[in-house]
């Protein structure tokens, strides 16, 4: 049995919403780049060579990367041999992100009731997905998500009888419906199974993937090239002003499902699709 203290997940939430905020992953730098030497679009790749200058500024002038710095969604993957002392968990994850928009001076962006909307101040609480799995470990994935891209993302209940096909379809509806509102090029999450809550997980957790892994299932690897080369067909392009780039990758995650149903989520991000790993 490993113990943790709490207030050691406080420090490392807040250190991870700045980190995320400010500076992206290096296989979305390296796909951004790529894409805007290979755009061929004049005009196309003149927005994603902006979008380079962005990433830039922010990462030398320590300025979020983008207004919008999201809601904070925590994946908790703990392992089942640690045993947390010091506080309570959940409260713990919500200090670090307070702590992390307070003192990063991050938007705040999360209200408290969805009706009578009132700011938080603090960018609280965060939504959060615990997961317990071997060992003695705790991976924190921390994925601000702006809701630009956010308002785009689909649930599709599809029947079992809509095959492949009909998810190529849902899929590709989400993306050209999304259009130009979810500042592409985008990355988009796709969840294919499980029950209607379980999909619309899957497709945000597709989010974190690295965009140059590809599943490990060879029909899901088949069908997530096939969909960004339909998708980069579309001409919606940078930052929807037309081009070859609309998409940097399609990433999907797939779960068991009932006899009688074929769930399929479709969760875009923008251009920055922030995330910050790490384990303790």
């Amino acid at each position: 049995m490993r113990t943790i203290n709490v207030s050691e997940i406080t420090e490392t939430l807040k250190e991870m919403c700045i980190e995320a905020n400010h500076f992206l992953t290096p296989d979305m730098e390296n796909a951004l780049k790529d894409a805007c030497e290979s755009e061929k679009s004049p005009l196309g790749k003149q927005v994603l060579c902006q979008l380079q200058d962005n990433l830039r500024i922010a990462g030398e002038d320590m300025i979020p990367i983008c207004q919008d710095t999201g809601m904070a969604v925590i994946f908790m993957e703990i392992g089942q041999d640690v045993h947390f002392e010091g506080g309570n968990l959940t409260d713990a994850i919500n200090e670090g992100v307070r702590r992390g928009y307070v003192d990063g001076y991050l938007r705040k962006s999360v209200v408290g009731d969805p009706l009578i909307r009132e700011n938080t101040k603090d960018n609280t609480p965060a939504i959060i997905h615990y997961d317990i799995v071997p060992g003695d470990q705790v991976k924190i994935t921390v994925a601000p998500k702006g809701f630009g891209s956010e308002n785009m993302s689909r649930v599709f209940m599809l029947k079992p009888a809509d095959g492949i096909e009909g998810v190529k379809e849902a899929i590709l509806t989400a993306v050209k419906d999304a259009g130009p509102n979810a500042c592409p090029p985008m990355v988009v999450g796709v969840g294919i199974g499980g029950t209607f809550e379980k999909c619309a997980i899957l497709a945000k957790k597709a989010l974190t993937r690295p965009v140059n892994e590809h599943s490990e299932i060879p029909y899901v690897k088949d069908l997530e090239e096939e969909l960004l080369a339909t998708i980069q067909k579309t001409g919606i392009g940078p930052g929807g002003l037309g081009g070859t780039t609309t998409a940097l990758a399609v990433n999907i995650n797939t779960y068991p499902t009932h006899i009688a149903g074929l769930p399929v989520a479709v969760n875009i991000c923008c251009h920055v699709n922030r995330h910050s790993v790490r384990i303790l």
